[in-house]
This record gives C-alpha cells, sequence and structure tokens, in this order.
C-alpha cells in the first residue's frame, strides 16, 4: 500500500520502527514518515533503509540524527522546528521510541516546552518477549541493561528480586551467560526463565529452562543479535519472621553478617534493610 502524504498539525510525532521484520511497520507510522516536515532519528541510514523498503521519499527534507552523543546539540534544532509550527517525527534505531532510548530526554523537553507529543505504537521487543515467554504477563517489570561489572549487576538484582511479577531485561550477547549465572545466584537458580534471540528475524530463537539450567547453557554456547532475558517472579513474595529467622541462621553459619544478608535478600525478595537488621539481632545473640 502506497503511504498517504497528508498535512499534519504540528507536533513531536514518535514513530516505532520494526525490530527485525520490515513489514512490522504500521501504515499509520509510514503515513507520518512521508508527511512530517522533519525527520529525526536514532539512526539516520536504519531509518533510510526502512523509507526506501515502502517507498518513501524524502523529497528534499531534512533527517536529522538524533542519538546518546549529539543529543544536545540536536535538540534545539528540533524545538526549533516546532516553535515555527513544523511537525517533526522522531523514530529510534529499532522498536518503541523512549524504551531504552536515546529519545526521553528530547520528549520531556517537547513536553516542558509546551508542544504535542504525539505517540504512533509499534513494535516493542519487550512485549514481544513478554507474548512469546509463556510467563505471567498481568504484571512485569521493564529493567532494560543491567550494568556491565558483576558486582554492580548482583546488586540491581538484588533491588528487583522482590518485585512480584516477571522480570525483563535486555542483554548483550557477549555478557549474558555473566549476567544468566549472576540472576541464578541472586534470584534463586529455580525460578524459571526465557531468554529470546533475534526477534522477528530469521534466525529467531526461544529458550525456556529454569535460570540455573539456562545460564549452564549460555556458559557452553556463544550468542548473536539482540537478546532479551525474562524470569518469572518469586515463588515466595514475603517470608513469615520464622522463616526469616530460620533463613539467615542457615546462611550464618557460613557467612558473615553482610554476605548472609545479600544471600537472603536475594531469596525472599524482602528489602535488605529489613534483612539486615535481623541478621545483625541473630548474630549478636548467638552464644
Amino acid at each position: 500500500m502506497i503511504p498517504q502524504k497528508r498535512e499534519l498539525a504540528p507536533g513531536l510525532y514518535l514513530v516505532a520502527t520494526p525490530i527485525g521484520t520490515a513489514r512490522d511497520i504500521t501504515l499509520r507510522a509510514l503515513d507520518l514518515l512521508a508527511s512530517a516536515d522533519l525527520l529525526a532519528a536514532e539512526d539516520t541510514r536504519s531509518l533510510r533503509r526502512l523509507m526506501e523498503i515502502h517507498g518513501v521519499s524524502l523529497e528534499g527534507r531534512e533527517l536529522l540524527a538524533y542519538h546518546d552523543h549529539n543529543g544536545a546539540r540536536a535538540r534545539p534544532r528540533i524545538l526549533a522546528a516546532l516553535e515555527a509550527g513544523k511537525s517533526v517525527v522522531y523514530a529510534s534505531e529499532a522498536g518503541t521510541p523512549m524504551v531504552a532510548d536515546p529519545g526521553y530526554d528530547l520528549a520531556r523537553a517537547v513536553v516542558e516546552a509546551g508542544y504535542p507529543l504525539i505517540s504512533a505504537p509499534g513494535p516493542s521487543a519487550v512485549i514481544t518477549a513478554l507474548t512469546l515467554s509463556g510467563l505471567p504477563t498481568d504484571r512485569f517489570f521493564f529493567a532494560g541493561f543491567l550494568p556491565a561489572t558483576a558486582a554492580k549487576r548482583k546488586t540491581a538484582l538484588r533491588e528487583i528480586a522482590g518485585v512480584p511479577g516477571t522480570l525483563v531485561f535486555y542483554e548483550s550477547p557477549k555478557r549474558v551467560a555473566a549476567m544468566l549465572a549472576d540472576a541464578a545466584e541472586v534470584l534463586g537458580g529455580a525460578r524459571q526463565a526465557v531468554l529470546c534471540r533475534e526477534l522477528t528475524k530469521k534466525f529467531e530463537e526461544v529458550l525456556r529452562a529454569p535460570l540455573s539450567e539456562l545460564a549452564d547453557l549460555a556458559a557452553a554456547r556463544s550468542f548473536k543479535g539482540e537478546i532479551v532475558v525474562l524470569v518469572d517472579r518469586g515463588d515466595s513474595e514475603n517470608l513469615k519472621e520464622f522463616d526469616l529467622d530460620r533463613a539467615l541462621l542457615t546462611a550464618l553459619e557460613s557467612h558473615s553478617v553482610r554476605d548472609a544478608t545479600d544471600l537472603v535478600t536475594g531469596a525472599s525478595g524482602l528489602k535488605r534493610r529489613q534483612v539486615y537488621q535481623r541478621a545483625l539481632a541473630l548474630a549478636k545473640s548467638a552464644p
């Protein structure tokens, strides 16, 4: 279908782009790409290619790069276009703008300046992975990319261990084995997990297993492409005080107060401060 070029009201239009298969673009997104006065993209080459595939011509319009490294310089140009009453499209490299995407500062600046912000929804790796995972979708928490170092990654995992919903992460293929190993240690190896790779692309792959098994599998092979990792909610969202004491006493037999706190916090989902204070009390009262 030929994109329909039409007059657009002034404002910033957030356009979701395919995460793999080019035909996942929406008809509305194509119309917006054909009609906007100014186009901005996280990756101009990717957007040019997408427009070529679908027969959308620039026709002399400017295509402006907007990414993490030039946002401070590019934002004033986009705001100036909005001030002049123009329509502007912003497209992320793949997926929905604002989701693990540099467009957040742009959208916030547009809202603060009082200009219209309009979303043209479409593909999202988070939602696609959730629908394929087989894990609960009634509640989920998107954690984005975890820190690259093991210590900071484990700390981040402990902070969300007790979230009563499916956990969703983006991860690099080079770090996914280490990330899964840390997740198994902190969240518990028995928690069900899913690794989704190259979603909607030719070599799409979905692996489902308990965290410990998935970590072992990842350690034994290499991965390529974009990866989404999902982890089921924990079985015990809250521990009774007796159960907490028992878990801490067991951990304190072979660990320091701090390490025992970390272990029980990760396994229970309770707040670290609560667990630490109880661990201190138990350690002081021990014979």
